[in-house]
């Protein structure tokens, strides 16, 4: 697959973009070529259709009016509901967790209608959850914490066909039970920017690897482990901590 290009796709940036979460998708560019796999970013806007074809999406986080024309948007438009159905992988944050759940309900009261892509609801919390997270991660395939930067009004409940993403050492995540984001299928959702990929080099190496079909070789990169050594000890948490 080196001689493919890997087409990451950015859904709905201006609306989905106030967190600069939409440097997610410069990270996985980035770290595939380095391992010589091209790599081209195709934004989607607002306003196009979303093509099924890609081989990993990318959604960030929203205002609520943003968030709600999203929503519209991702329901009427329904190529991101096919390229699940067929394995493709995502990486949603804050807003996007939300949007691809059930219903959330925003901080006037309106329940909105998600795409049930995620076993899970979101409701106001009365409180907004400002700060770093650090979590410990609950999939097998990650062995190191996850860090970011979360921002949300919403607490979010998972149902049964969802499971976290991580366990809360620091910061606040779902709201409940202490446990932070979701996994379902092949989407990875979180409260995490950063951009969260920037923070979590093995995470995003992860998602490449499910959309290229194998493993990946290690990247040296001393800069990164310099961040997330930072990252940690800002939140309180002992770098040495698994």
């Amino acid at each position: 697959m080196s001689e493919s290009t890997v087409r990451i796709g950015v859904l709905a940036p201006e609306v989905l973009g106030t967190y600069g979460d939409s440097g997610n998708a410069l990270i996985l560019a980035e770290r595939a070529r380095r391992r010589g796999f091209p790599a081209e970013i195709v934004t989607v806007n607002l306003s196009e259709p979303i093509p099924d074809q890609l081989d990993l999406y990318s959604l960030g986080g929203g205002e609520d009016t943003a968030q709600a024309l999203a929503a519209d948007h991702l329901r009427s438009e329904r190529g991101l509901s096919r390229a699940v159905a067929a394995g493709r992988p995502v990486l949603a944050i804050c807003a996007s967790l939300q949007i691809l759940g059930r219903i959330y309900v925003d901080a006037a009261g309106n329940e909105i209608s998600g795409l049930g892509l995620l076993d899970l609801e979101t409701h106001p919390r009365g409180e907004r959850a400002i700060g770093e997270v650090v979590t410990r991660p609950l999939l097998p395939e990650l062995t190191q914490l996850l860090t970011g930067f979360e921002n949300h009004g919403g607490g979010t409940r998972l149902g049964p066909d969802a499971r976290p993403l991580g366990e809360v050492l620091a910061g606040t995540g779902n709201g409940f039970d202490r446990v932070e984001g979701a996994v379902q299928g092949s989407i990875i959702a979180t409260y995490l920017h950063g951009p969260v990929l920037a923070r979590n080099p093995e995470l995003a190496d992860l998602l490449l690897s499910q959309a290229l079909g194998q493993d990946l070789a290690p990247l040296e990169l001393p800069a990164i482990d310099q961040l997330r050594q930072e990252r940690l000890s800002d939140a309180g948490v002992d770098p040495a901590v698994n």
